[in-house]
């Protein structure tokens, strides 16, 4: 009954879409522009280039399939001064009528495109085709034989700039016999001016550079003609090599105000010193140390103007959180023979101290709790903009259905952390210092967990870099220690008999005893898109790569071997008679996103990861375990409820966890209305352990039959972009489920109360 039910609802729904009319609210005399189409006939000219230079697109599709806006739209009445006409015309697109004005703009933009690629006698030609009050458009690409550069010549009366062209040469984008390719063209200009405006020509645009194309009669061949007019300040002056400026004076002005006039004149100044050569202006009071300002320096006075070094003074102190803006101006003057810039540094600070709060609410199982958090913030602890954070949390869940005397959770923690802008570290020389340009950060916790089976303190100590490589593309990370100790001060004694002490919960015993970790790791993240991101959203094709490795225990181990430490019973090697753990865990995630239009993407990923004990240590320690299942992992499961391998779960979590994992998912995502985003996906995964124990039965990872053990499911998902986050709803059904026991392909069988699973998450899930 319930799934016929579901069917007449689904078959309803098609029925209402399929009878609404899409030509309803299109005037007599138009054509619902219903499908536009680019042909080519040649290879090297793709239609999803020329896509752009389309002027007018049909209506929006969702997933690639069905107009849903277009039919929400005409489900309003013709009544505008109903609210509910209003509503579904806001929520709806209004119908796309064919503009044949747009149509031939498209044709001639597409035309002088495919032109500029070397084709230059190329034709676009487009054909309506009309049934009844719709239209589908195409646009047919008639290429020709490309033009082929026969000859390159320069046209270069300026010694020096040619000199500086010919050592570049190699990096050229023309030569002989390459397409006359407008766009190439284009490009090898702007490539001549960055590397000039890197050798001390200030005032030099790519305007001054310019091309002459002879064709040759008869042929599809072109003479080809670079010229690099001369300088003029005036347009009656006479011509002249182009200036190449030095810099003179590098000027620092700390406490600039955007908002007044850009005038020197203009700007506040009550005291200066000089560092180094230096002149530093100030209002009041230098909040910064003199050597924090030159380090982030890279204009270096006496040296050619260099415009990717003030690019890095930009970069350098934007990076400064005590910094709200930085503007970097030169001002020219004349000795002698040689023009020289006076540079001008001016920054303006931002607020040193603040105070946020923040409150939440959680919901666990069922069980309902609340948090609350302060934090204390100084961007400028030592004048060096060094970030000193203080943050208090404390928590409490109502805890049902334990049967202990107080059902209840509660939680206090504190932590610290100072983050230092510069790598601090001995032996380093400051040229390496100011290349890599990493923080260095310190930190500390503690957090004091009582529940009603155990009371648990977890303490904590790092200290580590971080750093960023080609516009943010490439984010190292180097932990370089992080000590982490787990203390158990008491265990109800109901618990301990119950769970603990039961042979076969090797794992749950071994996370509940006292233990050390001391660890160092480093990772790596790249994305292609790096900084281009709008509305998180990222602009044309990208992909991200991220590795992440880590070692534990190894130093202490040798330590404990060369100073023939005795073992305790569970001959474990301890400092401080504290057991440490000892362990290699690597992972390895690949991402890509495919734009197919600007309102359709594909993404997918697939990731793994490995973490191996050894020596002092059966089970890697809970923390660093794998689990599968929910928001970010296989999406018909419930968080940390799959796995590993075919065990089917005893209703502990803590044995549903893994030494290795597999994951794979590919997303169809779609543009819905307003902030309003769909997804439809299939994800596939699991986790395995390295060796065979008694409470995870199946879970063991094997060559041979690993790959019948991956789990499968599917679903759709609804996501809310608030430009500045994402809010995320997925619902997931399984569809090949590994577990002992269970219905091996419920996609056949689909039982929604048995398979389905929802997941609510901030953020997409790769």
């Amino acid at each position: 009954m319930k799934k016929g039910f579901h069917y007449a609802i689904l078959t309803a729904v098609i029925l209402t879409l399929a009878s609404c009319s899409t030509t309803k609210y299109v005037p007599d005399g138009s054509y619902l522009l219903d499908e536009v189409r680019i042909h080519t006939d040649s290879k090297n000219v793709k239609p999803s280039n020329l896509s752009i230079y389309v002027r007018q697109n049909p209506n929006s599709k969702w997933f690639s399939l069905i107009k849903t806006q277009l039919y929400v739209y005409n489900w309003s009445g013709r009544d505008s001064t109903r609210w509910v006409n209003r509503a579904l015309r806001r929520l709806g697109d209004a119908p796309v009528i064919y503009s044949q004005e747009d149509t031939e703009r498209s044709r001639e933009e597409m035309t002088k495109a495919v032109q500029n690629m070397g084709y230059m006698s190329a034709t676009v030609e487009y054909i309506p085709k009309v049934k009844k009050k719709k239209l589908k458009l195409a646009y047919k690409v008639t290429t020709g034989e490309p033009y082929i550069v026969r000859s390159l010549k320069y046209d270069i009366a300026d010694e020096k700039i040619w000199d500086y062209m010919q050592k570049d040469s190699a990096t050229t984008y023309i030569s002989e016999g390459m397409y006359f390719n407008v766009n190439i063209l284009d490009s090898e200009r702007q490539r001549i001016t960055n590397n000039l405006l890197r050798n001390g020509y200030y005032k030099f645009n790519k305007d001054y550079i310019s091309y002459t194309a002879d064709t040759v009669r008869g042929t599809h061949q072109v003479d080809l003609t670079l010229h690099l007019a001369r300088y003029k300040q005036h347009s009656d002056d006479e011509p002249r090599n182009h200036p190449q400026y030095t810099i003179s004076k590098v000027n620092f002005i700390t406490d600039y105000n955007v908002l007044q006039s850009s005038a020197l004149s203009s700007v506040e100044i009550n005291d200066s010193i000089h560092y180094k050569g230096f002149p530093i202006y100030y209002k009041d009071k230098l909040y910064l140390r003199p050597k924090v300002l030159t380090d982030n320096l890279s204009i270096t006075p006496g040296e050619l103007y260099n415009e990717q070094e003030v690019q890095r003074t930009y970069s350098n102190f934007g990076r400064l959180p005590v910094l709200k803006y930085t503007n970097v101006r030169f001002f020219e003057t004349q000795s002698g023979d040689s023009t020289k810039l006076n540079t001008y540094v001016m920054l303006t600070k931002n607020k040193h101290q603040s105070v946020s709060f923040e409150v939440e609410g959680t919901n666990s199982a069922g069980d309902l709790g609340a948090a609350a958090s302060v934090s204390f913030q100084n961007r400028n602890v030592f004048r060096g903009s060094e970030t000193f954070l203080v943050k208090l949390r404390g928590a409490y869940e109502a805890v049902s259905g334990l049967g202990y005397g107080h059902n209840n959770y509660t939680e206090l923690g504190v932590e610290s952390s100072i983050n230092f802008p510069r790598f601090m570290f001995p032996f380093l020389s400051n040229d390496f210092k100011r290349k890599i340009r990493a923080t260095t950060e310190f930190g500390v916790q503690y957090n004091y967990q009582i529940r009603p089976e155990f009371a648990r303190i977890v303490a904590s100590a790092s200290w580590s870099y971080k750093w960023g490589l080609q516009r943010q593309r490439s984010q190292h990370r180097i932990d370089l220690l992080d000590v982490n100790y787990l203390y158990m001060p008491w265990i109800g004694k109901e618990f301990e008999d119950k769970y603990l002490n039961n042979e076969q919960n090797y794992i749950l015993r071994y996370n509940y005893e006292d233990r050390l970790i001391v660890r160092t790791g480093y990772s790596y993240t790249y994305n292609s898109a790096g900084q281009a991101l709008m509305n998180n959203t990222v602009i044309g094709n990208s992909y991200s790569v991220r590795f992440n490795f880590e070692s534990a225990g190894n130093l202490l181990y040798v330590i404990s071997k060369m100073s023939h430490l005795k073992k305790n019973d569970q001959d474990e090697y301890t400092i401080l008679n504290i057991p440490y753990a000892q362990y290699i865990k690597g992972d390895l995630d690949f991402a890509k996103n495919i734009v197919i239009d600007n309102r359709n993407s594909i993404a997918f990923h697939i990731g793994g990861g490995i973490a191996i004990p050894y020596g002092n240590a059966q089970v890697v320690p809970f923390e660093k375990r794998y689990f599968s299942g929910g928001a970010n992992s296989v999406r018909g499961w419930s968080v940390r409820s799959l796995g590993p391998g075919s065990f089917p779960g005893d209703g502990n979590f803590l044995n549903q966890s893994g030494d290795v994992k597999l994951d794979a998912s590919i997303e169809y995502r779609t543009r819905l209305f307003l902030k309003f985003r769909g997804a439809m996906f299939i994800d596939a995964g699991n986790i395995w352990t390295l060796r065979e124990y008694e409470d995870q039965p199946g879970g063991k990872f094997r060559f041979n039959t690993f790959y019948k053990q991956i789990a499968v499911a599917y679903g759709l998902g609804l996501r809310l972009d608030l430009d500045f986050f994402v809010l995320r709803f997925d619902g997931g059904m399984k569809a090949v489920n590994p577990e002992k026991g269970k219905d091996r392909f419920p996609i056949i069988r689909p039982d929604f109360g048995r398979d389905f699973a929802f997941h609510f998450a901030v953020g997409y899930p790769f």
